[in-house]
């Protein structure tokens, strides 16, 4: 499994915005489709909705790739 781990620099991102700006997804649009699809979880748990808000310390998975959220 890859991982990434992603510096944030403010209260959220996107769970959309987050697979876009990791290289996961080409676009925004394509994050929400890679979501739509049942392809990501948070925190080990199914994520549907396509912007929910990730904060610092949470854990993203998408396909074989985990993105550690972590503070700047």
């Amino acid at each position: 499994m890859d991982s990434i781990e992603f510096k944030l620099d403010r209260e959220h991102v996107q769970l959309n915005n987050l697979l876009k700006l990791t290289g996961l997804a080409g676009s925004g649009g394509a994050g929400k489709a890679l979501v739509s699809a049942g392809g990501v979880t948070v925190d080990g748990a199914p994520e549907s909705r396509k912007t929910a808000k990730i904060k610092i310390g949470q854990v993203v998975r998408c396909g074989d790739t985990e993105i550690r959220v972590v503070a700047t």
